[in-house]
């Protein structure tokens, strides 16, 4: 009687500790109002992201908390530790991996920032205020100005789109190695050397890559624009994402107001043009 008792008794307290674990595993975060985002450094710089996220908060009840801004590899590896519920920065291999690796999903582009030609005041190859990349790389190598080839990730991609557009073949003594340590001394370099680079216009405009001396000479072609992507984490690979938050913040990126609040924020901070400009959806070709 007492051994049918005890085999009832643990039954019961298996059949409750079930119970209860299954419950735990439908409910939501502790916080479920709050989106935690990973955001790439330039955002933040330049004030964009927390002005942004504001008008999202009023708008929807979710709350903002950046965990993590700053290079692309240090995000994402915040993003692959499961600690973000929606990521944002350049497209490109890193965000695809994620994608392909199951990690993320719904991966969208929602703006674009622009990259700028910067070469010494002295403008040797005459390409001052031109709005067409190619044809001002063209110049440069028609003049046999020096060129550095920068090794960044974008500018790299971009300067070989300009050059092919362009029909020239960067070769020759014009044409600088980039032997530096950090981007962030790519224009002190190219100051050094009297020679022209392709930069983001961000920090170049900003000051955060020490352009004493050195002039932002071509900006404004839309070839020269480079797109950010948004994306969520995966709950089934993630189950404690803040999964709705996310989307909700995903689709508001992508909102008339997101994309009107962008093409206004660079006039309001530089008077030079947008820092970010919009994208067109789906929706606005019908």
């Amino acid at each position: 009687m007492k051994r049918t008792l005890l085999v009832a008794l643990l039954a019961l307290v298996v059949a409750l500790a079930f119970a209860l674990h299954h419950r735990a595993a439908r409910q939501p975060p502790p916080d479920s109002r709050v989106v935690r985002c990973a955001v790439i450094g330039g955002m933040t710089m330049t004030g964009l992201w927390p002005e942004l996220v504001t008008l999202f908060e009023a708008e929807s009840g979710y709350r903002c908390q950046v965990v993590a801004t700053g290079p692309r590899p240090e995000i994402a590896e915040v993003f692959r530790a499961g600690k973000a519920d929606l990521l944002t920065m350049h497209s490109g291999d890193i965000t695809t991996d994620l994608v392909a690796d199951g990690l993320a999903i719904n991966m969208r582009p929602w703006t674009r920032n622009e990259l700028s030609i910067v070469g010494p005041t002295s403008d040797p190859a005459h390409i001052r205020g031109m709005t067409n990349g190619a044809a001002a790389l063209r110049a440069i190598a028609a003049a046999k100005a020096r060129f550095v080839d920068f090794q960044g990730v974008g500018s790299r991609e971009l300067a070989h789109n300009l050059w092919r557009a362009a029909g020239v073949e960067p070769k020759g003594d014009w044409v600088l190695k980039d032997d530096t340590v950090s981007k962030f001394d790519i224009l002190q370099f190219a100051r050094t050397n009297n020679a022209y680079v392709i930069v983001g216009y961000i920090p170049a405009r900003l000051g955060k890559m020490n352009p004493a001396g050195m002039e932002i000479l071509v900006q404004g072609d839309p070839l020269m624009r480079r797109p950010f992507i948004v994306m969520e984490a995966n709950p089934k690979k993630f189950p404690q994402t803040n999964h709705a938050g996310a989307r909700a913040l995903s689709d508001f990126l992508l909102s008339p107001k997101a994309q009107q609040f962008l093409a206004e924020f660079g006039q309001k901070t530089t008077g030079r043009g947008p820092l970010f400009h919009p994208v067109q959806t789906a929706t606005d070709n019908k």
